[in-house]
């Protein structure tokens, strides 16, 4: 079944794409004016406080991720081989949900983010060394786009000169939601993901007689109760881990290199001090900087919980990228705080069952990144005349950094 696409920009009515990019000040103004919001143009409920935010996420007894409209357009409809019941992970409510959601941790356990972590600190290491000393560079091309398909390459065991095949497909497939465009960009999605499926799938059937330590031989052979990924589902997983994993991460280090100049030009100073801030300021980060985070979930039975008159059929659209400025919950939340000391509160990667199971992968990306670039540079400085606007572009994640200028000295 192909799901009604809710135009968020309706909702929003943004401007500029500076405005989406960090819409604070809207942000602001929901939580304080309308914090339960109907919106009639889309028929959508949307709620931006942390605890109406988290009763969506979390409690798929009245609020279901299993509806016929849609925030999110991503992937290719239509894809062939049809998509099986394991591989709508994000579509399907527990118990369903369960076994899929066992098969696909079994690439993500604490085991092997501890084999990974070595081969992240070394892809981050050579990107840094190619960075040229006392010179202005796009961290964006040279950084933060590059590490997320690389390193998603080398977890999959796939031949690391494809990283940036890849990298196009996920453009592809990420390409937001535009009704002038929408008969073109499903095209190109279906033609990405069709080429996707033919480069990948000669991979998987090689890799099932010949495991190695990456998430794909993991695929293989995960098993909850007596059953296993097919090679088909196995494709269709990476799909849409590559989505989670490149675009996403890819986003917030951009992001935080764009807070660092343009935030608080103050933390730079004090990671150099002390590197064993970096991993709260990214917490910081992803609770600040993250935007735009959001899911929606469909109302299954009538309900009054968020304090309004819900009917079964209703969409709801929680917000977490507000949620995390909420004042009832983070103290002084609309200011950037690395040493804050709850924002590991922050619902950027989501809450409850469909809790996302890449976010440990992330963190642990955006850590060493930050990491290895310290180490080699002992300041940086935004570059003059630089303007925000024409420097961006539409995602899935909202608006997304094409080039950030960095002056970086030895």
């Amino acid at each position: 079944m192909n799901k009604e696409v809710i135009p968020m920009n309706e909702i929003t009515n943004f401007q500029s794409r500076a405005d989406e990019f960090f819409p604070i000040e809207w942000y602001k103004e929901m939580l304080h004016k309308h914090p339960v919001y109907y919106h009639e143009k889309t028929d959508t409920w949307n709620v931006f406080t942390h605890a109406h935010v988290k009763q969506v996420l979390s409690n798929y007894e009245y609020f279901s991720s299993e509806g016929h409209r849609t925030t999110i357009y991503v992937g290719a409809e239509n894809k062939q081989p049809k998509p099986s019941s394991l591989t709508n992970l994000t579509l399907v409510d527990p118990p369903a949900h369960r076994k899929s959601r066992s098969l696909l941790a079994a690439a993500f356990t604490p085991r092997s983010l501890k084999n990974w972590e070595p081969r992240i600190q070394q892809i981050a290491k050579e990107l840094v060394e190619e960075i040229p000393e006392n010179a202005t560079v796009n961290i964006v091309e040279a950084l933060a786009s590059p590490l997320p398909s690389i390193v998603i390459a080398d977890l999959f065991g796939v031949p690391i000169q494809d990283r940036d095949q890849f990298k196009r497909w996920v453009d592809i497939l990420f390409q937001p939601f535009d009704k002038d465009r929408l008969n073109d960009i499903t095209e190109q999605k279906q033609q990405a993901a069709k080429e996707y499926f033919q480069y990948l799938y000669p991979i998987v059937v090689q890799k099932r007689s010949n495991l190695s330590d990456d998430i794909i031989s993991d695929l293989i052979q995960a098993e909850v109760d007596g059953e296993k990924f097919t090679d088909e589902e196995i494709v269709q997983m990476t799909m849409l881990l590559l989505g989670a994993g490149v675009e996403t991460t890819s986003h917030a280090i951009s992001n935080t290199f764009y807070s660092l100049l343009y935030d608080d030009t103050s933390i730079y100073e004090q990671l150099r001090i002390n590197l064993d801030l970096v991993p709260n300021t990214v917490e910081e980060m992803l609770r600040y900087r993250f935007h735009m985070s959001r899911r929606d979930r469909t109302v299954k039975q009538d309900n009054d919980l968020l304090g309004v008159k819900l009917k079964k059929g209703d969409v709801v659209i929680a917000w977490m990228s507000a949620c995390n400025m909420d004042e009832a919950v983070f103290e002084d939340p609309f200011t950037i705080d690395i040493h804050r000391s709850n924002n590991k509160k922050h619902l950027t990667f989501g809450n409850g069952p469909h809790f996302c199971l890449g976010a440990p992968l992330a963190r642990l990306e955006m850590k060493i990144a930050l990491e290895a670039f310290v180490k080699k540079f002992s300041r940086i400085e935004p570059v003059d005349g630089f303007e925000l606007e024409e420097n961006l572009t539409a995602s899935a994640t909202g608006q997304s950094l094409t080039n950030l200028p960095v002056k970086v000295f030895s």
